[in-house]
């Protein structure tokens, strides 16, 4: 199709209009699903897609690790049916492992757009399913080796044909997961996101056109690219590498794995080359290529677009060399449960392979885990029980400020932890303690962001996962800057035993027991001893900082406190 060129005002118009469906879409997923990884934590992402699996707009607030592959899921449906393969009223359903890229509960649903019998593109979303079968409840498993074993696959098939159920493989599902309700009332709100996202676009094509809406699209995607370009003409030409380390894959507890990356910067473009990277694990603690090319991207992004809403023209100036094998790269069957673990901190090394390039951009490393729990048993009357939450930490100190405290990772980005009122409401736990970690962030001019001290009490007898990483390997500082604390959970029994673990699987737990999370802060930016009285003091004052870390790391005196003063009657 020849796409015309269209006058400023009606590409606005269009730039708006379909960040503004995408976000419908994501506020309709929202408040009709039944889980709270999606409703309160919101662990999703919606958009549009164009003919070619490119996306034309994503809801704000998405997953950073998302970003823009919904196309890689709508793609693969293209390949298998052509686009003749589609009718008004599908919906197909898509979590293949070595497509997707990710662990299987990332459940996919899209649906074909419409306008007067032409395919003109496709509604999509992602989210985050409380149970999809297998071996592994929650997340934070490390027991599983291969993909087989981590739940139903389902590559591309037609939940709805035509407007029509298929009810064999709704059966299929309702048969083979261990949370039907949630899941499939989950499955329900996503079919309903997409058809609201379906009929928007056409609406949208009906009243501008189809050859104007795409001119316009393509406009939007040619801009972001421009924007993305001028600010990589600013960082020097040159490679640059840096290394870091996760602590282990959750199996082997005595082999660090090596995250190596170099970044080459040349001209307008940056390519992010991952041949140093760890190879595959015989473990969960593996993505495929997606995993390698969401770190590049939400790297790629927070240095060049970090404001610019999301669409296929954010990432043209980036390229990723990802060779087949790694841990960010692993071949069939390799298993997924944990495949975002590591993108925290390969994202972490990308920033601090340039920060000699552009200091001005780069803090230090955060927390640098996705770490989170998970809690499963029965109640009395048979019914199951899955409690899930994610953690906040320290991120790093930057070029002009601290880092924020009690924040999720970078890869999650607007997402939120449980609340501790619905989770004492809906399950056989106690939370004692939600409070900053003082003393957790690395000491700097700019302080690192502290984590958080989290326990909960078992009310009932039940099991768990426990996955943390930067337990042995802190969140490191820049220019002079401390490392953060490191993660550590510590499980205190009834009996009055104690145990600290980082990464244990189907942990057994009685009533009486308190589990407790003690997240990693972040790395501290610039030297301490620069770090101003004024804002020491105020550390000291609010809890953040001890007496004796002020004095051990910043190199005080005895900090001064404010004068009282006595007025006599």
């Amino acid at each position: 199709m020849t796409l015309q060129k269209n006058d400023p005002i009606t590409v606005e118009v269009v730039r708006n209009a379909i960040v503004a469906y995408a976000d419908e879409m994501a506020e309709a997923l929202c408040k009709s699903a039944y889980n709270m990884m999606i409703y309160e934590v919101r662990d999703y992402c919606c958009g549009l897609i164009d003919t070619t699996g490119r996306m034309i707009s994503q809801n704000r607030g998405g997953l950073p690790i998302f970003l823009a592959d919904l196309g890689i899921a709508v793609e693969d449906g293209i390949k298998k049916y052509g686009l003749k393969g589609f009718e008004e009223g599908d919906v197909l359903v898509m979590n293949h492992g070595h497509i997707c890229g990710q662990h299987l509960n990332n459940v996919v649903v899209y649906a074909p757009c419409f306008h007067e019998g032409e395919l003109i593109g496709f509604a999509a979303n992602r989210a985050h399913w409380v149970d999809i079968g297998g071996s592994r409840q929650g997340f934070g498993s490390n027991a599983t080796t291969d993909i087989y074993s981590e739940g139903l696959q389902m590559r591309s098939l037609k939940i709805y044909k035509a407007g029509e159920l298929n009810d064999t493989l709704y059966q299929i599902i309702q048969d083979n997961i261990r949370y039907p309700d949630a899941s499939l009332g989950d499955l329900r709100a996503q079919v309903a996101s997409c058809q609201i996202g379906a009929k928007r676009y056409a609406e949208l094509v009906a009243r501008y056109g189809r050859g104007v809406v795409e001119s316009c699209v393509e406009t939007i995607w040619d801009q972001t690219d421009k924007a993305a370009r001028q600010v990589i003409e600013r960082i020097p030409d040159g490679t640059y590498s840096a290394e870091s380390f996760l602590d282990n894959d959750g199996r082997d507890l005595a082999t660090p794995l090596r995250i190596a990356v170099k970044v080459i910067v040349s001209g307008s473009t940056i390519t992010v080359d991952f041949h140093g990277m760890h190879p595959q694990v015989n473990g969960p603690l593996n993505s495929g290529r997606s995993g390698g090319i969401a770190a590049a991207r939400v790297a790629f992004k927070a240095l060049t677009s970090p404001e610019l809403d999301v669409n296929e023209g954010c990432f043209r100036a980036l390229n990723v060399d990802l060779p087949d094998g790694t841990i960010l790269s692993a071949r069939p069957p390799a298993a997924l449960g944990q495949w975002s673990i590591a993108l925290p901190t390969v994202i972490d090394t990308i920033l601090k392979a340039l920060a000699p390039a552009v200091p001005e951009l780069i803090p230090a490393a955060h927390k640098g885990d996705m770490g989170g729990c998970s809690f499963f048993g029965f109640y009395d009357d048979g019914s199951r029980f899955l409690l899930m939450n994610i953690f906040g930490g320290g991120w790093g100190g930057r070029p002009h400020e601290d880092g924020e405290s009690a924040a999720v990772s970078v890869c999650q980005g607007d997402v939120r932890n449980t609340p501790v009122e619905l989770q004492e409401i809906k399950y056989p736990f106690i939370v004692e303690k939600h409070t900053l970690r003082p003393d957790s962030g690395g000491a700097g001019e700019h302080r690192g962001g502290l984590g958080i001290e989290l326990t909960y009490r078992c009310l009932r007898a039940c099991r768990g996962n426990i996955n943390f990483d930067r337990t042995v390997t802190p969140p490191w500082g820049l220019h002079g800057g401390h490392t953060g604390e490191v993660s550590v959970a510590i499980i205190d029994r009834a009996d009055g035993t104690q145990l600290r673990v980082n990464k244990a699987t189907d942990v057994h737990f009685t009533p009486g027991d308190r589990i407790t999370f003690l997240t990693a802060g972040g790395g501290g930016y610039g030297d301490p001893r620069k770090r101003s009285r004024t804002d020491l003091d105020e550390d000291i004052a609010n809890g953040l900082v001890s007496r004796e870390a002020a004095v051990r790391d910043y190199g005080h005196a005895e900090p001064q406190m404010p004068r009282r003063i006595v007025v006599n009657g």
